[in-house]
């Protein structure tokens, strides 16, 4: 008796399928057939806040880069500023320098890069650059030359857009400060900000032993929705 050949899942979902090889894609899901194990690997989608780009990580370099045209710099000190390993900075520079989007050297065994201003993508790449991925680089630098700030965390529709959560492009960007600054010295962070931004910036200051004691409908939306970290360790409970 002569089995059925084996169909594989999905088959009824729009996608292409190739049963020969046992690949199927549907959407982002890719499965392998395997005798009888079935291995499926999900590719993460692109990030909301841009949709061009593969991912939040490569928007995060190519901003840091772009944004800091005035700077060199290695590819270690890249992954420590957006948080990732060297090896993925690595393959985004590559990918830039085959563009001619940014200009190297080489320190010794240290690969050193900074934007090429005179390409001229440069400009309109950069200004894309700041109003969607420019946000974190921008508000950590400016923030952190502020005496009296413990925490710094991005709220609202951009860190939501950021995380990956599908929706219009935000018109403003909501910040909470936990710590003692000056009214003044935040007001200039928000002002200068929202000129390199291109968007309302709203800083949210509160004194820490406020935020310790606070249990208020606020606080706990804030908890439960996405957040992006500027300054200190990204928890909101003290």
């Amino acid at each position: 008796m002569t089995s059925s050949p084996r169909q594989a899942p999905y088959a009824k979902d729009t996608g292409t399928t190739n049963r020969r090889h046992g690949l199927v894609l549907r959407g982002r899901a890719v499965a392998f057939h395997k005798s009888d194990a079935i291995l499926v690997f999900m590719k993460s989608p692109g990030p909301s806040v841009l949709p061009l780009l593969r991912s939040r990580v490569q928007g995060d370099i190519v901003a840091w880069i772009m944004l800091n045209p005035e700077n060199e710099f290695s590819l270690v000190e890249i992954a420590e500023a957006v948080r990732t390993s060297p090896a993925t900075v690595m393959r985004e520079v590559d990918r830039l320098a085959a563009g001619g989007l940014v200009r190297e050297r080489r320190m010794g065994n240290t690969r050193l890069v900074r934007a090429d201003t005179d390409n001229p993508v440069y400009r309109p790449l950069a200004d894309l650059m700041a109003v969607t991925f420019g946000p974190v680089g921008v508000l950590r630098d400016l923030l952190g030359t502020v005496p009296g700030v413990d925490q710094a965390i991005i709220y609202g529709s951009w860190a939501a857009r950021y995380d990956g959560q599908s929706g219009p492009v935000p018109g403003d960007i909501d910040v909470l400060v936990i710590g003692t600054p000056e009214r003044g010295a935040l007001d200039d962070v928000a002002e200068q900000a929202e000129r390199q931004l291109r968007r309302e910036v709203n800083i949210r200051r509160v004194a820490p032993e406020t935020w310790a004691a606070d249990d208020s409908a606020f606080k706990r939306t804030l908890s439960s929705r996405p957040t992006v970290t500027l300054i200190g360790n990204g928890g909101t409970d003290e």
